[in-house]
């Protein structure tokens, strides 16, 4: 997936350590200096949180992904048992089928009914009577016993089909899922290494520039204003990346739409997340669970899985959708990521990549994975 690094790496390289400032003695330089470089301090330490998180995201989702394999094998093994299970009620179906043929062609044979009153009645013997006589009972009790054999076998079949049919597609969703988990986990850890890469370049370039700002320290000179401070936490700057063109949304939407600003920067993507109190405190969601939980917080109750959320609420066009309005892309399956629309052709939701994030439908990755459709639930 084409998405955007994790915010924190680009705040970590811009935001390292202001221009110089100068100073105006010695003794007020080393304080400006000892101040930008706790700054930057802070900011690492931010960011290696982070990177703590994902790191227990990515051991997570692994262990997801096992448990998913598991599951197809033993769903796999399932399957062999009640096929084999098939195969052989459908041989005794067979077997009983010729068994009824034969029965069919005697009967054909007597002229189309078979009298047992005259195969009784026809006893040389009291003996005999009573011979025949149990004879016939025996007959019918087994034609009646093989009748209802055959249409229990007949329903069980049907039965153990269905249920075949049932798992086959179950099956073949949670291999979806597979692939999907996947892609995903490698597109989580090279972000994960991305993120890395740039803190240590960052801690390297702090070391580098309090040895450079030690060593040139100038002679006292007139002080010149600092320059103000860089923002270290990205989801302070949440604001900046609402369009301004669209309207304001109010009330309830306005909860949904601003109830995961707070993890921006901070959380992370994990398959089935979102769902106890622990995850939730820590940021720790997957797509469906985001949107779930945000309408929560409205007090209003929706689905957790992308398949319960795409027949709620009502269907609207693309071009009459507002914020508010879940939108579906198709990632590694139908409708396999889902967010809400906060107006100006962006959705905010929990990408694999950076956790909570407001993304750009009108362009790149988004753009082609959007599939039109358009849910309202307000």
């Amino acid at each position: 997936m084409k998405k955007v690094m994790i915010s924190l790496s680009a705040t970590m390289m811009l935001g390292a350590v202001s221009p110089f400032v100068t100073p105006t003695n010695a003794e007020t330089s080393t304080t400006s200096i000892d101040s930008q470089l706790r700054e930057t301090r802070n900011e690492i330490s931010e960011v290696n949180e982070q990177i703590k998180k994902v790191d227990q995201a990515i051991s997570d989702n692994r262990n997801m992904i096992i448990q998913t394999e598991e599951k197809i094998k033993s769903s796999t093994e399932e399957l062999d048992v009640l096929q084999v299970e098939i195969a052989e009620i459908e041989e005794r179906i067979k077997a009983r089928n010729e068994i009824l043929k034969e029965r069919a062609r005697m009967i054909q044979q007597e002229g189309g009914t078979i009298s047992y009153v005259e195969v009784i009645f026809g006893a040389s013997s009291f003996s005999d009577f009573i011979n025949r006589v149990t004879a016939v009972t025996t007959i019918l009790k087994a034609d009646q016993d093989l009748l209802k054999e055959h249409s229990e076998d007949m329903q069980n079949v049907k039965e153990k089909k269905n249920t075949v049919e049932k798992k086959l597609a179950v099956l073949e969703e949670t291999k979806l899922d597979l692939v999907g988990m996947q892609a995903q986990i490698k597109e989580q850890q090279a972000q994960n290494e991305a993120l890395k890469a740039a803190l240590k370049a960052t801690e390297q370039n702090q070391l580098a520039e309090k040895e450079k700002l030690l060593v040139n320290i100038p002679a006292p000179t007139p002080s010149i204003p600092s320059p103000p401070k860089a923002t270290s936490t990205p989801n302070k700057n949440v604001a900046s990346e609402i369009p301004k063109s669209t309207p304001k949304p109010t009330g309830s939407i306005q909860t949904v739409i601003t109830a995961g600003y707070k993890y921006i920067g901070n959380s992370v993507y994990v398959f089935g997340g979102g769902r106890t109190s622990y995850d939730i405190a820590n940021g720790r969601f997957d797509c469906s669970a985001f949107v779930h939980w945000a309408f929560a917080q409205a007090g209003v109750s929706v689905g957790s899985t992308t398949d319960s959320l795409k027949n709620q609420g009502k269907t609207v066009s693309v071009s009459n959708m507002k914020p508010g309005d879940l939108v579906f892309f198709d990632t590694y399956k139908r409708d396999g990521h889902v967010g809400i629309y906060i107006g100006g052709g962006k959705f905010i939701g929990s990408q694999s990549s950076t956790g909570v994030a407001i993304a750009n439908m009108t362009s790149g990755y988004w753009k082609d994975t959007f599939n039109g459709r358009v849910k309202r639930i307000m």
